[in-house]
């Protein structure tokens, strides 16, 4: 929804330097434990896989079939979340190891690394939920705020949200490309092009490995280890657009307008990052399940500082905005996820969904005189 939060006296500078005293604090203690709680995770993650895979060949008996499927959906999912999506932001480029480097990482995922980094880590990641600048508003086929006008194709949006959540990879894949960047000539055609290829490419990698090569090799479990790969990457499209959509979309989560990323000061930008964002609560378990996108709020304040962090730096977050009387937008899978649809359902009708909140004036972020 549109911004409705404007607090007309926040020391947003003061805010801002707070933020930026934990961020240096956890900068100067990284060390050890951090490389070893990434290392162990991937040896983890590659042991999960490796387990799954070889229990499929002995799908034949049905708890096989059941035992690794769950591993590989595991396995995939942290893959995708905890490993590549942090790999990528270079929350471990400190540890100069060229095999685990934002400029080296290749996920099993369709979206080829450096086009995602481009979409997500820069354009998302600077202009979050700035409607005309961030595209992940609705990821250029949704509307989820008053502001985007109606067409009566969103009337479909329940149903293509849901259908995007199996097949999300390549949703996400499909949206980097910016294609409805085109007619305008915002993008050059052949860009697009030679980004497609590079897209096309990773899916067929994709298919060859966990449609054809891996059911050849189980020989007359063909089918079953087809069914499992399957199954296993459509839980963890599903899972991904669940934990996303619970980081942006619930209500409380705020939309602004390009007017205030006027002369934006790292206060403000720290203000607005954490006004657009939601957190979801959950034990540690689930929280690397979620890649720590479950601290959708600390990851935006900090992108690049390690998700092992986030979990021991997000009480002392929601006790800096309870002293400057800022929310903190937290909530159970259950709640949030209710939330999200709840809004996909709404703005797929004609009208503002709910009167919108009167503007205030364009600067109500600003340091307090």
């Amino acid at each position: 929804m549109p911004a409705t939060f404007h607090p007309a006296s926040i020391d947003t500078e003061a805010f801002g330097r707070e933020l930026d005293k934990i961020r240096d604090e956890v900068l100067a203690s990284l060390g050890e434990r951090d490389a070893a709680y990434i290392r162990g995770l991937i040896a983890a993650q590659r042991k999960l896989e490796l387990a799954g895979r070889a229990l499929l060949f002995a799908s034949w008996l049905p708890p096989a079939w059941a035992a690794g499927t769950a591993a590989l959906t595991v396995a995939k999912i942290l893959e995708n979340m905890e490993i590549g999506h942090n790999v990528l932001h270079g929350q471990w480029d400190w540890m100069r190891d060229p095999k685990i480097h934002s400029t080296t990482w290749e996920w099993d995922l369709a979206s080829p690394a450096d086009q995602w980094k481009h979409s997500h880590n820069f354009v998302h990641h600077t202009w979050t939920n700035v409607l005309g600048k961030d595209r992940d508003i609705g990821y250029s086929a949704m509307r989820i705020t008053p502001e985007q006008p109606w067409h009566p194709i969103y009337l479909a949006q329940p149903f293509y949200n849901a259908l995007l959540a199996l097949f999300f990879e390549y949703g996400i894949a499909i949206y980097d490309l910016e294609l409805e960047r085109i007619p305008s000539g915002r993008k050059d055609p052949k860009e697009a092009f030679a980004q497609a290829r590079a897209v096309a490419a990773k899916i067929r990698r994709q298919i060859v490995k966990d449609y054809i090569a891996f059911p050849l090799l189980a020989g007359p479990a063909f089918l079953p280890v087809l069914l499992g790969n399957l199954t296993a990457n459509m839980a963890r499209n599903v899972w991904a657009h669940t934990i996303i959509f619970c980081g942006h979309f619930p209500e409380g989560a705020e939309v602004f307008t390009e007017d205030r990323l006027e002369n934006e000061t790292r206060g403000e930008w720290y203000v607005r990052q954490l006004l657009g964002s939601c957190n979801i609560d959950g034990g540690r378990l689930f929280h690397i399940m979620s890649g720590n996108l479950s601290h959708q709020i600390e990851h935006h304040l900090f992108p690049d500082l390690p998700s092992n962090r986030y979990a021991e730096i997000a009480p002392r977050v929601r006790a800096l905005c309870e002293r400057f009387g800022l929310p903190y937008n937290s909530g159970s899978l259950a709640r949030q996820a209710g939330s999200v649809w709840r809004r996909v359902l709404r703005m797929a009708l004609p009208g503002p969904g709910r009167p919108p909140a009167a503007e205030p004036p364009a600067r109500t972020l600003k340091t307090a005189a």
